[in-house]
């Protein structure tokens, strides 16, 4: 039970962080549900890998995943840009806490905590690129191949 209500807590702070987020980048109030279910399957899956597997690089490439291709799916049912959905959905996925740690441990000289949390991060970010352009690469539709008719 108590997991229940910590995934449904989850669910709602993730979908109205996405959707303040697309607040922020200027997104069309319409599209603001669309936003907030992206980010919403996005974390709910790191989340869930997260139980499974402690491995936020891991977590952050496989959650992206999903999340790409609802944001596609979104973007041609409600013809609007994939940006507009993939930029605030990843939201929850980018690892801004490590960015910070990082830049605070550099500021104040903890080399080894610098390198660290630096490469974690770095790894996360690299993960999260991947996943996008492994799904963005996929075709739409496929190709017709062309048949000799002799």
């Amino acid at each position: 039970m108590l997991l229940m209500i910590e995934f449904l807590r989850q669910l709602a702070l993730a979908f109205l962080g996405t959707v303040c987020f697309g607040l922020l980048f200027h997104v069309p109030p319409r599209h603001f549900a669309a936003c907030g279910i992206v980010g919403a399957i996005g974390w709910l899956v790191y989340w869930a890998m997260m139980l499974v597997q402690p491995s936020s690089v891991l977590a952050s490439l496989v959650a992206v995943i999903p999340l790409t291709i609802a944001t596609r799916a979104f973007a041609i049912v409600r013809r609007a840009p994939v940006t507009l959905f993939l930029i605030p959905g990843i939201f929850p996925l980018v690892p801004g806490a490590g960015i910070y740690y990082t830049a605070y441990a550099f500021i104040t000289g903890d080399t080894v905590q610098c390198a660290a949390k630096g490469a974690e991060t770095l790894k996360i970010a690299v993960a999260l690129a991947m996943g996008i352009a492994v799904v963005m690469s996929i075709p739409l539709k496929p190709s017709n191949l062309r048949r000799d008719r002799s």
